[in-house]
Parts: C-alpha cells; structure tokens; sequence
C-alpha cells in the first residue's frame, strides 16, 4: 500500500496532516488525532482536488467542534497528550474539569490532589490558546515554586506562550480595563495573565 503525507500549520494554529492513500479509492475522511486534524484522500487526487477536499474536512471538523465543545473527558485527555508532547508526560492531573466560578483567572490547579479548573470563558478561545492554559496548569503540577525558575522552565516548553499570553492579555485588557463605563488606562500593576 502507497501512503504518502503532508503536514502543515495553518495560520490559525491548526496543525493538518493529509495522508493519501492507493488503498483509499472513493471517499474522503477526517479525524482529530492527538490534536491534529487528519484528513485522509485517494492517492489519485490532483494537488487542486487534495485542497479543496482539505479545506471542505476542515471547515466541517471546526464547525462541529464549535457546536460540541470538548466536555470534561476529553479536557483530561487534552492534557495527557499536551503533558506527554511538551513535559516528557510528567504532569498527570487526576481530573480537569471546567468551571463557572472562575472570573478572575483563566485556570487554577491544585498539586496537591492534581486537580486543574478551567473557567468556562476560555471554552470559546483558539485551540491553541486553552493548550496554553493548560499547559501552565500542568506545569503548576509539576513545579513547587509558584511563577519561580522553575515553573518557567516548563512552562517554556510550550512554542507559542508567549503569543498565547499576548492573546490572553488583550482579552483581559478588553473585559476588565476598557470594559463599557471603565476607563481605559494601564493595568495594575502586578497583573499577570493567569
């Protein structure tokens, strides 16, 4: 059997990898695996045939995944898979969960028992975004040092932090600072993203 591939990442974040296949002869099929999107099409497709295919999977996995967000199982998996690509799979929370009672912070975890809440405000974000947040919980799980050294070696290890905490700045900066009635204005001092 042929098989050949091709990955990319879109500018959005998305990674997709594309597997043609001489074994696959009509149909066209998509799938999330480890968080990329597998699109998988007949060996025999043009180049022009392979994108427009790409970009019709795409667009239908994204739709139904906005309408179907990821509930607490599948936020505990995202984390496994996030601990073993970025943190050697040495944080291993006992359950991650979202929640409504967290305006203040994005997420919090506790050491102690491995727990990590996520605010339900970060449902919406790009995936990319909530890979962050828990990327950060999960090295709060790993390092005894607060915001030390330490948590900021693990916390590196995640590519696009420090686009993700931009993000995550301007959407406090837009909710808490330059909110209807609020003066806009600096944020206080102290502040940090999460």
């Amino acid at each position: 059997m042929a098989q050949h591939t091709r990955e990319f990442t879109r500018e959005d974040g998305l990674r997709v990898r594309v597997l043609r296949s001489s074994r696959r002869t009509r149909t066209v099929s998509a799938a999330w695996r480890d968080g990329t999107a597998v699109v998988s099409i007949p060996a025999r497709l043009s180049l022009a045939e392979e994108e427009d295919w790409v970009a019709k999977m795409l667009e239908r996995m994204l739709s139904r995944r906005a309408r179907t967000p990821a509930g607490d199982a599948e936020l505990l998996e995202r984390c496994l898979q996030l601990s073993k690509r970025y943190l050697g799979g040495r944080a291993v929370p006992t359950s991650v969960r979202w929640v409504d009672n967290q305006q203040r912070r994005w997420a919090s975890a506790t050491a102690l028992d491995g727990t990590i809440r996520v605010s339900r405000r970060v449902r919406d974000m790009p995936g990319w975004v909530i890979d962050y947040v828990l990327v950060h919980e999960l090295a709060h799980l790993l390092a005894d040092d607060g915001h030390g050294p330490v948590f900021k070696s693990f916390e590196a290890s995640y590519p696009r932090r420090l686009e993700a905490q931009a993000f995550l700045a301007g959407v406090s900066w837009a909710t808490d600072v330059a909110a209807p009635g609020a003066t806009p204005g600096p944020a206080p001092e102290g502040w940090e993203p999460l």
